[in-house]
């Protein structure tokens, strides 16, 4: 390995593997499923996988209203999200999030998030899809994440 490519020779290995905000927004919107950690009541990690959206270069997604992370965001709205692949360290990749969860139980911005969660995952919305849209929304909210602070990494950079 060249002198400049070495740990520790000077050169900053985390700028170098580091993503363009480009590269960040095509990753998290070729992927579907994040990693989502909040705050348990006890001062414990919640961490559950969890499908998302990316609008408006932001990261959105919807659950069941009494599941453990509305509640435990409903108190402490800090999350962590992460997003990643590969199976070889020259092939890592990912997207981790910082930032503040906000909840929303509007019915309109909810029904909008499942069209195009719909869309994304099971094939183009229609009309004709509004009644499964409309059965899965039941006792559901939308979650938007406003990050903090992102890092990123693409281990086939080096």
């Amino acid at each position: 390995m060249p002198a400049d490519q070495r740990i520790g020779k000077g050169v900053n290995l985390r700028a170098q593997v580091a993503m363009s905000d480009d590269e960040i927004d095509a990753f998290l919107r070729q992927h579907r499923t994040m990693s989502l950690a909040s705050l348990n009541a006890d001062g414990s990690i919640h961490l559950v996988a969890m499908w998302y959206l990316v609008v408006d270069g932001t990261l959105v997604f919807w659950t069941k209203v009494k599941s453990q992370k509305v509640m435990n965001l409903r108190r402490a709205p800090a999350v962590t999200c992460m997003v990643e692949d590969g199976d070889d360290y020259n092939e890592l990749r990912g997207v981790q999030i910082v930032g503040t969860a906000e909840i929303s139980d509007d019915p309109d911005r909810i029904l909008e998030l499942g069209k195009a969660l719909y869309a994304r995952n099971f094939g183009e919305y229609t009309d004709d899809a509004l009644p499964i849209v409309e059965q899965m929304m039941h006792k559901r909210v939308a979650v938007t994440i406003t990050p903090t602070r992102v890092a990123s990494w693409d281990h086939t950079k080096l």
